[in-house]
């Protein structure tokens, strides 16, 4: 059992980049930074927890290498980019999403490895969020008289890594929660019916959010109402088998034993204020933390803390309206999906969320709707609270 006391990780995004690194960038130079950027995403399901990243290597206008990063462990892209590229490489550009590494982790350093390969520039989307080496790779390039320049399509790099992002500087998560809803906002009927409101279509978009989340989180209610599985089940998801990390928020440490979740591939973890009946859940499976909350709930801002030191870089919930409301009400949820089924279920059901008694429209949650779209017949909104 793993207990926290109250310790957070607090760190900031500082870029130290030089004036001559900003300049214009041409057609071309976008359609080669796109090309890399369409290759980092298909690392989306794989890459966790290291970064999406894609890299193109270009030679006398003409694509002489590709590569992405496809599992942590693996080759980074630039690697890759470098192995398919071959003699061509040397006088190339290379078009990266993400500043080239300077420092040895599981492999070595790939600026190491651009200047080996005789690179002549390198065009590079975001600096390293990490703010321990963040510009590192830059400055080794520049040192070694490599042209440098940062910011082409920097937030579309920012939009593919956003969870990655967010670890390194926030010390937690990307937070995203799912509501799967009736046209009037409801749930769920009164005696807790749900499945299914949505149709298949959404219910396999939703498989795909959990592929490409590091975690997904509900709560007890939720455990002891529907037993779900929490799994990706979608065969055709490239994710290589790899399940997201199980969290359930169980103040009371409730959780039983027999749960569906606990007997299926991957691990799941349950945080609660109290430990009794600890060894039966452990036995069972699960790890138990025990985290010191308010009210004696457990606090979700120390659970994120601790999900980031379990390097989690992204988190889906799938939870009822009570955790929804409180994780709201928190200001933790960065994003909303919601997926809106046309049908209405009536005034005697459960609402999206739970939230305190506001009274006045100035209490009210304002969101910022960033995308709608129809997913077979239901309709799916992506939204981000504000303020």
């Amino acid at each position: 059992m793993r207990a926290l006391r109250g310790n957070r990780c607090r760190c900031c995004l500082s870029f130290s980049v030089r004036n001559n690194r900003m300049s214009e960038f041409d057609a071309a130079e976008h359609e080669f930074m796109v090309q890399a950027l369409r290759l980092a995403e298909r690392g989306r399901y794989t890459a966790r927890p290291n970064p999406c990243v894609g890299c193109v290597l270009v030679n006398d206008g003409r694509i002489v290498g590709e590569g992405w990063h496809q599992k942590t462990g693996d080759a980074h892209a630039e690697i890759n980019a470098l192995k398919q590229a071959g003699k061509s490489a040397a006088g190339s550009t290379a078009y990266v999403t993400l500043e080239p590494c300077s420092h040895t982790g599981k492999t070595p350093p790939c600026v190491d490895a651009l200047l080996d390969a005789k690179v002549v520039a390198v065009v590079i989307a975001m600096l390293d969020p990490n703010p321990k080496v963040s510009g590192t790779g830059v400055t080794v390039l520049e040192d070694a008289g490599i042209e440098v320049r940062v910011g082409l399509m920097q937030s579309e790099a920012h939009s593919i890594n956003r969870g990655f992002i967010s670890r390194m500087t926030r010390g937690r998560p990307f937070m995203r929660l799912k509501i799967a809803a009736s046209l009037d906002g409801c749930t769920a009927m009164a005696s807790g019916e749900s499945q299914w409101i949505t149709s298949e279509p959404a219910r396999h978009d939703v498989q795909r959010l959990r592929a490409s989340a590091g975690a997904i989180l509900t709560g007890i209610d939720t455990v002891l109402a529907d037993d779900p599985s929490l799994t990706v089940r979608d065969t055709e998801i490239p994710n290589d088998g790899a399940q997201p990390l199980r969290v359930v928020v169980d103040s009371r440490l409730r959780m039983f034993p027999s749960a569906r979740m606990l007997k299926l591939p991957g691990n799941t973890l349950i945080y609660c204020v109290a430990g009794d009946g600890e060894q039966t859940i452990t036995q069972a499976g699960a790890e138990v933390c025990v985290v010191t909350g308010a009210a004696g709930r457990v606090d979700a801002s120390l659970l994120l803390a601790d999900l980031a030191s379990r390097e989690i870089n992204d988190v889906l919930v799938e939870a009822g309206p009570t955790l929804s409301g409180s994780l709201l009400e928190a200001k933790l949820v960065d994003e909303l999906v919601i997926y809106q089924a046309p049908h209405i279920m009536g005034s005697e059901t459960r609402g999206m969320v739970t939230t305190p008694a506001w009274r006045s429209l100035q209490q009210r949650l304002e969101l910022e709707i960033l995308d709608i779209r129809k997913i077979g017949v239901d309709i799916r909104i992506i939204a981000r609270p504000m303020g």
